[in-house]
This record gives structure tokens, C-alpha cells and sequence, in this order.
């Protein structure tokens, strides 16, 4: 068991990466609390890993709400009372749309569930984790966050600032005990990629960067990522970006 009587935070966790991996986790011993805003796919998968080594524990909440980030660490402090990781997923799409075309409300959407929300839950969780000497922080990021041909203006944008956040946190907190590591994908085959509704000229653009030996990865394959920045095989690992895209940067 690799996270064995380890108490997890998952954002984002109703479908694709964050469903998978809070799966996951549970199959490795450890007590997760997933959270997103749907509470039926939330009870699903509570459900399905009754049997577990581990446990899920569904927290309904939205990521655009400070005071149910707040509640989100509240609930999690009052059942456990600690927290070993914090695994920042929860994400929105900016479906392609070049800067001439980024309305107000699309940027201030964007940036507040990519980046600004991951970064108040986790100064939340900070100040739990250097009480404790201890803690694990996986921010999920984006090719999108090391490229420009990769989105919109608004999601690279976003994904930009959540690898800089990173590795500061990595940085000013490793002396503490706390790592933070982000984890790039590529393509991946989720509900929330199935139903963008994609920009033309953004389309275009970007598909004009993409090479042919692309390939999209599942959330299974992405969780196994998360797994091993979550445990302490990854223990040496602190700041690091790790990019899981099958090759696509290096086209």
C-alpha cells in the first residue's frame, strides 16, 4: 500500500483525473476526501470503493467559493485532523479562444478555478501542513502551462501561473517538510475535453502545433502519475515539472 492511513485531499474529483485518481488512491490505503460540485458522482464513488483498502469521503464543493474552500479543510481537519496531500486538479477549459476574442468574464472565470482557487485552497492547507513539519502539494498544470500553442489565451495563462506557484511554494517550503510538484498532461480523454465547444480560429492555430505522433492519454494513466508524486517513492521530487503528453513537446 503505498499511501497507507494517509489522509488526501482531491479537487475536482466527480469525473476524469480526479475520479481515477481518488480511486486510486483509496486501492493504496488512503483516506480521500473528493471533492467537486456534482454530489451524485461523488456518492458514486464513495460507493464503489466501499471495499477498498482505503476510503472515499465526498465533500460537495465549488472551487469558485471561498468559503466552501474553507469547508473543504474544515471537514477534512474535524474527521482526520491532518492532511498529508493536497492534490489540486479541479480545472475549467477556455475552449480555444485567442486573446482579440477573451471576453472579461471568460479570463476572470478561468483564472479563478485554475489559479486563484488552487492557490487560496492550498495557503489554506499551508498553514496546517508547517504545523505539522510536514505535507505533499501536486498541482495539475497543462502542457498549456509550458507552451503557447498548446489553448486559449486565458487557460495558458492560467496553467503558466500554476507552474510558477509551484515551484515558490516548492522553494519557500521544502525546508519545512513540505514538497509541491506539478504534473503537465497533454491530451487527455475526459468528459470535460469531450464537451468543449472549440474556438475555429483557436482550433486551427493550435492544431497547426500539434505533431501526428500525438496521442491522448486516459485518466487511469494520469492517476498513476499523481500516485507517485503522492507517495514517497517521489520523496527526492520537490519543484519539479512532470510532463505526461506521449511526446508532444518534443515535436
Amino acid at each position: 500500500m503505498k499511501l497507507k492511513d494517509k489522509i488526501v485531499i482531491i479537487t475536482g474529483a466527480s469525473s476524469g483525473i480526479g475520479r481515477s485518481s481518488a480511486l486510486l488512491f483509496a486501492k493504496e490505503g488512503a483516506s480521500v476526501i473528493a471533492t467537486a460540485r456534482r454530489k451524485d458522482r461523488l456518492d458514486e464513488i464513495a460507493e464503489t470503493a466501499k471495499d477498498f483498502e482505503g476510503s472515499i469521503t465526498p465533500i460537495v464543493g465549488d472551487m469558485g467559493k471561498d468559503e466552501d474552500l474553507q469547508n473543504i479543510i474544515d471537514k477534512t481537519m474535524e474527521k482526520f485532523g491532518r492532511i498529508d496531500i493536497l492534490v489540486n486538479n479541479a480545472g475549467v477549459l477556455d475552449n480555444f479562444v485567442p486573446l482579440a476574442d477573451v471576453t472579461d468574464d471568460l479570463w476572470d472565470w478561468v483564472i479563478k478555478i485554475n489559479l486563484t482557487s488552487p492557490m487560496k485552497l492550498t495557503r489554506i492547507a499551508l498553514k496546517i501542513m508547517l504545523e505539522q513539519k510536514a505535507g505533499n502539494i501536486i498541482n495539475v498544470s497543462s502542457v498549456g502551462g509550458l507552451y503557447g500553442a498548446r489553448a486559449g489565451a486565458s487557460y495558458t495563462a492560467s496553467k503558466h501561473g500554476l507552474v510558477g506557484l509551484s515551484k515558490n511554494i516548492a522553494y519557500m517550503y521544502g525546508p519545512d517538510g513540505i514538497r509541491c510538484n506539478v504534473v503537465c498532461p497533454g491530451g487527455v480523454d475526459t468528459e470535460m475535453t469531450e464537451d468543449m465547444n472549440a474556438h475555429p480560429f483557436g482550433t486551427e492555430r493550435i492544431m497547426a502545433g500539434c505533431g501526428n505522433t500525438m496521442r491522448t492519454a486516459s485518466s487511469e494513466e494520469l492517476a498513476n502519475t499523481l500516485l507517485f508524486l503522492a507517495s514517497d517513492d517521489s520523496s527526492i521530487m520537490n519543484g519539479t515539472t512532470t510532463v505526461t503528453d506521449a511526446g508532444w513537446t518534443a515535436f
